[in-house]
Formats: C-alpha cells, structure tokens, sequence
C-alpha cells in the first residue's frame, strides 16, 4: 500500500457510505472481481440506498481494510 493510499484512509469519515469507484481506490480489484467476491464473501455487501444507487458502508470498507493488513 503506497503512503498516498494510508493517508486517504486515514482520511476516511467514521461514518458514512462510499460508492463503487471510491471502494475500488482502497480494494484494488477489477469490478467484476468485487462483484464476485461480495457473492463468495470476500469482500463486504453492499446496501441499496435507493433503486438506482449502491453504496458501501465506511465501517465495512475500514473493518475489511484492517483485516486485510493485519493478515
């Protein structure tokens, strides 16, 4: 992970919802391998916050992060 990436989570909101493209700068994986991962449980679910929009909550991305790096 490259100083620029542990800054922009050090960055992050405790709270809140991220969409897919900001998900993809933390978790850098081709979208069709995330949608992938989300339905083996790879990688945290997503939640529908309208019929059209997707989002991540920051919790999750933050929990999967910090395990991703401590393993």
């Amino acid at each position: 992970m490259t100083t620029d990436t542990k800054q922009e989570i050090l960055m992050l909101p405790q709270e809140g919802f991220l969409r897919l493209p900001d998900v993809l700068r933390f978790i850098p994986v081709g979208k069709s391998t995330f949608w992938a991962g989300i339905k083996t449980g790879r990688f945290p679910a997503a939640v529908k916050l309208g019929p059209r929009t997707t989002a991540w909550r920051v919790s999750d991305i933050r929990k999967y992060i910090d395990t991703f790096n401590a393993g």
